[in-house]
């Protein structure tokens, strides 16, 4: 399958779908003028992809922010991924400070019901992970 790049701008995300990595990628800042027109290609590919996904699918989230209607478009990612034949694991980054980037991790993987790890992101001068896994 045709991987999916997209490299991320000032107010997008860059967006890496493609079957030859071990994980599907989304990070930056999501802020498009339209989150429906931007989103939609990763909407359709992975529309292609679930007929034949890999045993196991890890997408990779690194966002920084993102805007309501991103969040809206996430919430629709998250529910097509809950429906895939295959395992689904989500990796949520957040930086070490940044609660609100957390709970809104944690409240999609509630509402989801998807496998979610939360990763914290240490700042510069801290080495160290911390990983919490609900």
């Amino acid at each position: 399958m045709k991987p999916l790049i997209i490299n991320a701008k000032e107010d997008t995300p860059k967006i890496v779908l493609d079957t030859d990595l071990d994980e599907f990628i989304i990070s930056g800042r999501s802020l498009p003028e339209d989150a429906h027109d931007f989103y939609k290609p990763l909407f359709e590919w992975l529309l292609e992809y679930v007929k034949k996904p890999k045993p196991v699918t890890t997408f990779r989230f690194e966002l920084e922010y993102y805007n309501t209607s991103s969040s809206k478009q996430l919430s629709k990612l998250f529910l097509i991924l809950k429906e895939f034949p295959a395992k689904v694991r989500i990796l949520w980054y957040y930086h070490h400070d940044d609660i609100d980037m957390l709970e809104n991790g944690k409240r999609y993987a509630k509402l989801t019901g998807l496998d979610f790890t939360m990763i914290s992101i240490p700042a510069v001068e801290d080495d160290s992970f911390e990983i919490v896994i609900n």
